[in-house]
């Protein structure tokens, strides 16, 4: 039995745009519900949901028969929190409030075994196929992709040295805390951020290193793809929920 194929990292290395929709409602029910729906990737979130690993897995074995890539962000970038996921089967992880290069060193430490890497070894996990890939622990990290996460001032100014790091695949800008940390808490619309993260956007592009985003607003989405994001999230299944539900009562009002 081999390794799936992750298509995500395949993708965003060769320069395919990939689309994706935020969960942040955990359950399996809702996960599969999305799976369908003609996104390249979802993105199942444990920093700000009520969501944890045991709540990723049957999200992770519900959107598993449709073609649709799975990403997931731990809480933070703690290496107990990254073993699990990966035990469980994620192939991709998004792992928030990186600062430094040291941090994202931590993170591809995190991400793979001895020598190269302090990840614990286990041979029957749900990524093993429960024993039945040969030489996992050889073979595993091609199969794995490392997203970092910029959201603050600090980590910007240290951009090209965090992305730079050898095993880092990609790098997400977090408008939403950049924004808090430019000072315009809850204006992720400021144009002072979206300068900000175009900017973060252009420099990533220059020296060859995936970026992606999450934006609900559609032609702030749109300008980030010309810009150059491979991975661009554009709407969160919870806000979908909340103002899909809203504007239909409010037709009936």
């Amino acid at each position: 039995m081999s390794l799936p194929q992750n298509r995500f990292k395949s993708a965003i290395l060769e320069g395919r745009q990939q689309i994706g929709l935020w969960c942040s409602l955990p359950g399996s029910y809702v996960a599969e519900a999305v799976a369908g729906s003609g996104y390249d990737w979802l993105l199942f979130d444990t920093e700000h949901s009520p969501g944890d690993p045991l709540t990723v897995l049957p999200q992770l074995q519900a959107v598993a028969p449709y073609d649709v890539s799975a990403v997931v962000r731990p809480a933070s970038n703690d290496a107990v929190l990254i073993k699990r996921f990966l035990d469980f089967g994620a192939q991709t992880l998004l792992i928030p409030y990186v600062q430094s290069r040291e941090e994202a060193k931590a993170a591809v430490a995190a991400m793979r075994y001895p020598p190269e890497g302090i990840r614990g070894v286990s041979g029957l996990t749900r990524a093993t196929r429960f024993g039945r890939v040969p030489d996992y622990g050889r073979t595993a990290h091609a199969q794995l992709c490392l997203l970092v996460q910029i959201e603050t001032r600090v980590a910007l100014d240290r951009l090209e040295d965090i992305a730079s790091v050898e095993g880092v695949d990609g790098v997400f800008i977090g408008p939403a805390d950049l924004a808090a940390s430019l000072g315009l808490v809850g204006q992720p619309d400021h144009p002072q951020v979206t300068a900000a993260v175009e900017d973060a956007i252009a420099r990533l592009r220059a020296i060859g290193k995936p970026s992606g985003i999450l934006t609900p607003n559609e032609s702030f989405a749109r300008r980030c793809i010309e810009l150059g994001t491979m991975f661009t999230a554009v709407g969160i299944d919870a806000g979908l929920l909340a103002r899909g539900s809203e504007a239909l009562a409010t037709r009936f009002r």
